[in-house]
């Protein structure tokens, strides 16, 4: 009974040493990381505002390209692949270079100064790795602790952008190893979360929220409007990736020179834009959504999102791919709604969850985000139409170094990375 007893406490103690060390390192990683988010919010801010205040900015970002592809080349990161190297540090223990942070930084502030389509947490996720990654070796961390501190670096920077700290704290492990979550940065990521979530609020950063109040009683009639908003959203999500990929892969095929790669997308969004004449589908377009909560929209709108996006990243243009994303899925799901007669508001809301889950491949994020984002009423709804959007939308995804562990249809094991 005694050695019992010893074994115990010494087990105890054991564990509460490893959680003080994460109580202080996610604190750490937390304020940091926080507070270089809430600068990038700012800056973020201004840029989209000084976009639309000099509308002829936009006529500027081919040249604001050629800037962007030599700020890499002279720091001799020609070959980033953003987003892609923070999951495959995970997987890999690559190292991801302190250098990725200024340099996102202020590509994806040019980016959407000149008019580039792109979101912002793709690059909260890179900035956020990075310094977690170089915390980690600072602090002398092995290899598997720096993995931790890399999650921790991206769940803090998600949350001081986006303002969702629940979703945030579960993204940044579910993302990496579809079907297997790395539960041992549990208390980590949410320490971080929570903590660059407090850090941005103590700034006035004020979190994205569209609360969905009158809404339908949850019944079969209810929900099989929502269950086939789902299934289509399952293949715009799948299109959408498609789209990225595919015009990545083009522009590197006929213009292997990224000069003028950059350049030539850029010239693309100046046109398009002239031709649709306004820059809704300009920078990441949030605007979109507020005006699709109130019935607001343009039919074909998901449809250029989708074009805008795929010219800008594909080019070499920075940022994410994240708010495009429920850009598309807002406003197809607006559509649908109008179309069908249903709530829009919701069909708005619901498109936005199913899509982001198809394309990220992150269910219980995608739940949670919902929760943050619309209110907790809409839950059944929410759930079911993000069940089959991660379910039909296949193995596609935006990072090619996610990887899905297990099958989406079977209890199998598969490790294959995503289309």
């Amino acid at each position: 009974m005694r050695e019992e007893f010893q074994y115990y406490i010494h087990h105890f103690i054991s564990r509460f040493c490893i959680f003080i060390k994460w109580l202080i390192f996610s604190v750490l990683s937390g304020i940091l990381i926080g507070g270089a988010g809430t600068i990038f919010h700012y800056c973020m801010a201004w840029a989209n505002e000084t976009r639309l205040l000099y509308p002829s900015l936009v006529l500027l970002l081919p040249f604001a390209g050629l800037l962007i592809v030599g700020a890499y080349h002279v720091m001799h990161d020609e070959k980033d692949t953003g987003t892609n190297l923070v999951l495959a540090a995970i997987h890999s223990g690559k190292h991801i270079p302190l250098k990725m942070a200024p340099l996102i930084f202020i590509s994806t502030i040019m980016t959407h100064l000149f008019g580039g389509s792109a979101g912002r947490e793709g690059a909260a996720l890179q900035l956020g790795g990075s310094i977690g990654n170089t915390l980690g070796c600072l602090l002398k961390f092995d290899e598997k602790d720096q993995h931790i501190m890399i999650m921790c670096g991206m769940s803090a920077a998600f949350s001081a952008l986006f303002g969702t700290p629940m979703a945030a704290a579960i993204f940044s492990m579910e993302v990496v190893s579809v079907g297997i979550m790395h539960y041992a940065a549990l208390v980590p990521c949410v320490i971080s979360s929570l903590t660059a979530n407090g850090v941005a609020a103590y700034f006035h950063v004020m979190p994205e929220q569209f609360l969905l109040t009158e809404l339908p009683e949850f019944s079969l009639a209810t929900g099989v409007p929502i269950a086939l908003l789902a299934m289509l959203c399952a293949g715009v999500s799948t299109l959408f990736c498609i789209m990225l990929h595919s015009g990545e892969n083009l522009y590197k095929k006929y213009l292997p020179n990224p000069y003028l790669r950059i350049f030539t997308g850029g010239t693309f969004i100046v046109i398009l834009t002239l031709l649709v004449k306004t820059q809704d589908y300009n920078g990441a377009g949030m605007p979109i959504i507020e005006r699709c909560f109130e019935n607001d929209y343009v039919p074909y709108a998901f449809l250029l999102k989708m074009v805008f996006t795929a010219v800008t990243l594909g080019s070499g243009f920075k940022g994410g791919e994240i708010v495009p994303s429920f850009v598309i899925g807002g406003t197809f799901g607006c559509l649908f709604g109008n179309v069908t007669g249903f709530f829009p508001a919701l069909c708005t809301a619901c498109g936005m969850g199913a899509v982001f889950c198809g394309v990220t491949n992150c269910p219980i994020t995608s739940l949670l985000i919902c929760f943050e984002l619309f209110g907790f009423t809409g839950m059944p709804y929410y759930l079911l139409s993000i069940a089959l959007g991660y379910m039909l939308s296949g193995y596609y995804g935006l990072y090619h170094s996610q990887k899905i562990m297990y099958s989406k249809y079977k209890t199998e094991f598969i490790n294959r990375k995503t289309h």
